[in-house]
């Protein structure tokens, strides 16, 4: 249930982190592209076993330095994050780590054995001592080749997984029949600490059909890749969902996904962090995959009415363009920072709060390093923000979701 280990009324922050390959590729694209499948030449295992080692290491700096909790990712065959197993990651972090939340933004359910997921996280909350929040997601078209699961298959196999994996942590013994998998008279051990089951949260990128299946089962959400007018239309589609099912928006429902970056000025922010903004949009982002809505609804990965909830202004953001991610420069960057969280730490502060306060998110996924961000600027991010920035959002408190007041049922 949304809330549940991330309820209350201070702001809950978290460091959501790619885990992205820890040397920059640009010098092997062929064109604007890297490669796609990436071959294994261009694999160093030495940068791979610096790349783990550091961000663990930046993990156990956010425990001490009090930050509320780590979000980790699945991706697959790809620089953009080495996190293949998420919750691997988390298994080596509960164990260098006291107090902090273990995000896991999330397991790609459509593409795994349910069964062997609930019993993985089912040890998870475990070895952590009940610190787990178990995210669930569909993943992006790379994944689903990899694995050889049809897209059009997506939709029906998370949802059938979903319920394999919380009937497993709730019932005594249970079977199942289903399309993709099915059991008879199983009864997982261990279980999880949290009861009745560890948090679970959804992160929506767009479609109508992920928002409505996270308000039939109250389910807490992060609402879209970007701020503005899209996340505003996902909040108040979310909201009227939850009441149709009889549930009510509440803060603690809400999780913000935002960048941000503390120095002595905007210009400073921009300059420094920009190239490896630029580096992750325009040679990561989509490697290998696509992220065009049009795309994913001829190959049956969305429905052809997923967007239809979308206010007209806002349509282009949900089509997710590739253009708007691969064009973008140094100076477009600075154009959009000046509206976001880049720069002293008191505007760091005060653009994360407001746009907690616009979206009524008690909670905030702050991404403090892009691309292949070397490990000394990400730690002294993390201790920056830690000092200047965090003590201000943890005092603060999210009381009321604007989009829920606006909204006609």
């Amino acid at each position: 249930m949304p809330g549940q280990g991330i309820n209350g009324d201070p702001m809950k922050v978290f460091v959501f982190d790619l885990l992205a390959y820890g040397e920059n590729l640009d010098h092997i694209k062929v064109g604007a592209e890297l490669p796609y499948p990436l071959s294994q030449r261009y694999f160093k295992a030495d940068v791979a076993v610096k790349t783990y080692a550091e961000h663990l290491a930046a993990w156990e700096e956010m425990d001490r330095l009090g930050y509320d909790g780590v979000g980790f990712n699945e991706h697959h065959c790809s620089p953009y994050g080495l996190m293949n197993s998420p919750n691997l990651m988390a298994a080596a972090a509960a164990q260098r780590t006291k107090r902090l939340k273990l995000l896991i933004y999330g397991n790609l359910l459509p593409l795994h054995e349910p069964l062997r997921l609930a019993e993985e996280l089912a040890m998870l909350d475990c070895m952590s001592n009940g610190r787990l929040i178990s995210g669930f997601a569909r993943g992006i078209p790379r994944e689903y080749q990899v694995h050889n699961v049809p897209l059009h298959e997506s939709r029906e196999r998370f949802e059938e997984a979903f319920d394999i994996v919380t009937r497993a942590w709730s019932e005594d013994v249970f079977s199942y029949e289903g399309k993709y998998w099915s059991y008879k008279d199983v009864a997982i051990w261990p279980r999880p600490i949290q009861k009745p089951r560890p948090p679970i949260m959804i992160p929506i990128v767009g479609s109508k059909e992920s928002i409505e299946f996270a308000a039939k089962h109250d389910l807490g959400i992060t609402p879209g890749l970007a701020g503005g007018g899209l996340r505003d239309d996902i909040i108040k589609h979310y909201a009227r969902s939850l009441a149709a099912s009889g549930h009510r928006i509440t803060p603690s429902h809400l999780s913000l996904a935002l960048n941000a970056y503390v120095a002595d000025s905007k210009a400073q922010a921009v300059k420094e962090v920009g190239p490896y903004h630029l580096y992750f949009n325009r040679t990561l982002f989509s490697h290998g995959s696509f992220t065009e809505t049009a795309a994913q609804r001829e190959a049956g990965y969305v429905s052809q009415s997923s967007t239809d909830y979308v206010r007209p202004e806002n349509q282009r953001a949900a089509a997710l363009l590739r253009e708007d991610f691969r064009g973008l420069t140094q100076e477009a960057f600075a154009r959009q920072a000046e509206n976001l969280p880049y720069g002293t730490p008191k505007e760091v502060a005060e653009r994360i709060i407001a746009a907690a306060d616009a979206a009524g998110a008690n909670m905030v996924q702050v991404g403090l390093n892009r691309g292949a961000m070397p490990h000394e600027m990400f730690i002294e991010q993390i201790r920056r923000f830690a000092r200047d920035v965090l003590p201000i959002l943890q005092a603060h408190e999210v009381t009321r979701v604007p989009a829920a007041e606006q909204m006609t049922v």
